[in-house]
């Protein structure tokens, strides 16, 4: 791991970025600490074939429907 103040970083940020291929790097601001490690893009995912947890799921609007219904009962059992 190396560890870098910012102004540092910012003046050799391609160094920097090229470092973390290989390691962690840490810059230092003032009492924050920035941690830059490097990931390898993903390859993209197949789409996944609809299944049974697809066919229970609910929409946003059902789902909202059933919080309301949640609340009002809460808050009319307080009256």
């Amino acid at each position: 791991m190396v560890l870098v103040n910012s102004a540092e970083f910012a003046t050799h940020q391609e160094k920097y970025f090229r470092m973390a291929e290989s390691q962690d790097i840490c810059v230092q601001d003032g009492e924050k600490m920035f941690h830059i490690t490097y990931q390898p893009t993903v390859p993209e995912q197949p789409i996944l074939e609809p299944d049974e947890d697809l066919r229970r799921a609910i929409t946003a609007e059902e789902l909202l429907v059933g919080i309301h219904e949640d609340i009002r009962r809460k808050f009319a059992s307080r009256v």
